[in-house]
């Protein structure tokens, strides 16, 4: 399998991506699906998501003071 940076995986194989995508490969293709949940059920008004890609997590902080962290009632992922 052919990956969209182009580089090859052997059948059966499997990682992660730097987008914070675990993938696999198999004799019908890549199979990719995300290894992060994301915020959906906040203050967007008040709040803001921020997705670190070092640890493929987000944090959900107010706007006007980034050291608060803002309540979240839903994730998807």
């Amino acid at each position: 399998c052919h990956d969209l940076n182009g580089e090859l995986h052997e059948f059966g194989s499997s990682w992660s991506n730097e987008d914070c995508y675990d993938c696999s490969c198999s004799e019908h293709g890549i199979s990719c699906c995300s290894s992060f949940m994301t915020p959906v059920d906040y203050d967007e008004e008040k709040c803001v998501s921020i997705f670190n890609k070092e640890t493929c997590t987000y944090k959900v902080v107010e706007k006007d003071d980034a050291s608060k962290q803002c309540p979240v009632h839903g994730w998807v992922g």
